[in-house]
């Protein structure tokens, strides 16, 4: 038996779950009458229930199974899956091996604030410090020489999946704080971007994730952009929202596993994928996506995993990183 509680403040325990009417943007399936979100430690489930006979307070009783996600092993990199291009859970120093691990002084690998008491990496804010340090990995085909790459360096990758662990500290203040990861596509030497697939919180009250890809060539595939960042020549291609606020107070100081994936578009079509799951559960999706039109020089040749708050942080605090993946196949939690 698992206590868990709903949403609307409801105590629960077991697989039993009590819940509300579907909401209108829930599509009518047969025999449902209810849906929820349940958290259990690492875990998150989005589940439906068929209406029981009984009811509390005026709301159906349902039961469903619920999908726990297991903690990742504290070695996991030891047994590396098919398709992973990096892993890092931290229980080795890699460091050294990133393309670009900058702000050491804030980002740090330290013993004991990773997944189940091992090793992780925190970032530490003083007030109003706007950047406490990433980590860059390069793979694939890059336009700069002498880059750390987790490969060999001769692959394009038009698909990859990338996963992350993820607490901030209980009390954590601020919401989003902006910035979190990013895989990009860089296509000259002076670090122009292709197309970016950026997962960050804008603005940071909203609590959430939010998937916004941006183009940084025309629609035919032409590069616009002539340097890093270089949002006056980006095209953003729309926003999407994640529905779980991982940065509000009821949701701060526990685990939670990310994952992404971005397919880039085949030459003039508009068919690229960006998408993310939370604990296994998808968050949010767009589909049709015009990441950069028929340029085929390079693919995904950069993730980073990053800590960035635009406006400097409220207070000091800290949150944490562990068990770290880049894929070309599904990950998983």
């Amino acid at each position: 038996m698992i206590a868990v509680s709903h949403a609307a403040g409801l105590s629960l325990a077991g697989y039993t779950l009590l819940m509300a009417s579907v909401p209108a943007e829930r599509p009518a399936h047969a025999g449902l009458r209810g849906w929820g979100a349940v958290q259990l430690g690492l875990a998150s489930a989005l589940f439906f229930g068929c209406a029981g006979d009984q009811s509390i307070g005026g709301l159906p009783s349902f039961s469903a199974t619920v999908a726990v996600a297991s903690p990742p092993a504290v070695n996991e990199c030891a047994t590396p899956q098919p398709g992973w291009i990096w892993c890092d859970d931290f229980e080795e120093d890699r460091l050294s091996r990133y393309t670009y691990w900058n702000h050491p002084e804030s980002f740090q690998r330290v013993a004991g604030v990773g997944t189940g008491g091992s090793y992780g990496m925190r970032a530490q804010w003083a007030e109003g410090q706007v950047e406490a340090g990433s980590l860059w990995m390069a793979m694939g085909q890059t336009p700069m020489s002498g880059w750390n790459k987790a490969d060999a360096g001769t692959a394009i990758y038009r698909e990859v999946f990338w996963r992350m662990y993820l607490r901030t500290q209980p009390g954590w203040l601020g919401g989003s704080f902006y910035k979190l990861s990013r895989a990009m596509v860089f296509a000259t030497a002076n670090w122009a971007q292709a197309a970016v697939a950026h997962v960050w919180g804008d603005p940071a009250a909203t609590n959430t994730l939010q998937l916004d890809p941006a183009r940084g060539t025309d629609a035919a595939g032409n590069v616009l952009t002539t340097s890093y960042n270089d949002g006056a020549h980006f095209t953003w291609l729309g926003t999407a929202y994640g529905r779980t606020p991982l940065f509000d107070a009821s949701h701060v100081g526990q685990w939670y596993c990310i994952e992404v994936h971005a397919k880039l578009n085949d030459a003039e079509l508009s068919n690229g994928v960006f998408e993310y799951w939370i604990n296994g559960i998808l968050e949010a999706q767009q589909t049709e996506l015009n990441w950069f039109g028929a340029f085929s020089t390079y693919g995904i040749n950069v993730v980073d995993f990053e800590n960035y708050n635009n406006y400097g942080s409220p207070v000091a605090q800290e949150r944490y990183f562990d068990n770290i993946v880049i894929s070309t196949q599904r990950i998983g939690c």
